[in-house]
C-alpha cells in the first residue's frame, strides 16, 4: 500500500504523540550516524523530549562540537559586524559626496539666475554666457517647432472647414436654383391651350394652304374681320 503524506500538526492523541516520537528520534540519530560515516561529517546532534529527557549524538566529542560552532557562529557575527560597518561607512561616504555635488549645483543654479556673481571670473562668465546662449537657442528651436505644428493643424482644419463651406454653398444655389425655377413655370389656364396643342395648331396652319374644306361659323367670321 502506498503511505500517505502525513499532516504536519501536533497529534492530540498522547500514545501516539510518543509513539511518533520514538520512532521518529530514532530514525533521526540513525540518520545522523550514517552522514558522519558516510561523508566523515562532525555531527551534533541534541533532542530534548516533551517530558525533557535529553537525547544527544556527536561523531567526535558534543562540548567540542559546540565549541567549535560557538567560534564559528561568533566569527560570523564579527564578519557581519565588519561588513555592517563598511556599509556604513560607504553610505557616509555616498552622503557626503551627494551633499558636496548639491551645494555645487545650488551655488551654478544662483550664478545661472544671475545671483552671487562676485565671486566669478571673467572665463566664468564668459563660459556661462556661452552655456546660457545653446540653451536659448534650444528654446527658441523648441518654441519654432511648435508654432510649426500648431500652424500645420490650424492650416488643415481651415482646408476641412473651406471644402465644407463649398458644399454647403453648393447646396444653397442648387435650392435656389429650384426655387427659381418653380417660381418661373406658369400653370395652364382654364381654356386657354397647353404647348403641344398650340404646337398641334401651327402645324395644322402650316400645312393647309387657303380654305380648309370644313370650316366653323366662328373661323369664318375672324377670316373675314381680318380681310377688312
Amino acid at each position: 500500500m502506498v503511505r500517505g503524506k502525513t499532516e504536519m500538526k501536533r497529534i492530540e492523541n498522547p500514545t501516539s504523540r510518543q509513539v511518533t516520537f520514538s520512532k521518529r528520534r530514532s530514525g533521526l540519530l540513525k540518520k545522523a550516524f550514517e552522514l558522519s560515516v558516510l561523508c566523515e561529517a562532525e555531527v551534533g546532534l541534541i533532542v530534548f523530549s516533551p517530558r525533557g529527557k535529553l537525547y544527544e549524538f556527536s561523531s567526535t566529542s558534543m562540548p567540542k562540537t559546540i565549541e567549535r560552532y560557538g567560534s564559528h557562529s561568533k566569527e560570523s557575527s564579527n564578519h557581519h559586524k565588519r561588513a555592517t560597518e563598511q556599509n556604513i561607512q560607504q553610505l557616509k561616504f555616498e552622503t557626503a559626496a551627494l551633499q558636496k555635488k548639491i551645494e555645487f549645483l545650488e551655488a551654478q543654479r544662483k550664478k545661472y539666475l544671475a545671483e552671487n556673481l562676485e565671486s566669478c571670473s571673467v572665463e566664468e562668465l564668459q563660459q556661462m554666457e556661452a552655456k546660457i546662449e545653446q540653451s536659448l537657442q534650444k528654446v527658441r528651436g523648441k518654441k519654432n517647432q511648435l508654432f510649426e505644428d500648431q500652424i500645420a493643424i490650424l492650416q488643415e482644419k481651415q482646408t476641412g472647414l473651406l471644402r465644407e463651406n463649398g458644399v454647403l454653398r453648393q447646396k444653397v444655389e442648387d435650392q435656389c436654383n429650384a426655387k427659381q425655377t418653380r417660381e418661373q413655370t406658369v400653370p395652364v389656364a382654364e381654356g386657354m391651350p397647353s404647348n403641344e396643342e398650340a404646337q398641334k395648331i401651327e402645324v395644322e396652319t402650316e400645312l393647309h394652304i387657303g380654305w380648309p374644306p370644313v370650316r366653323t361659323a366662328v373661323a369664318k367670321k375672324a377670316t373675314e374681320k381680318h380681310s377688312k
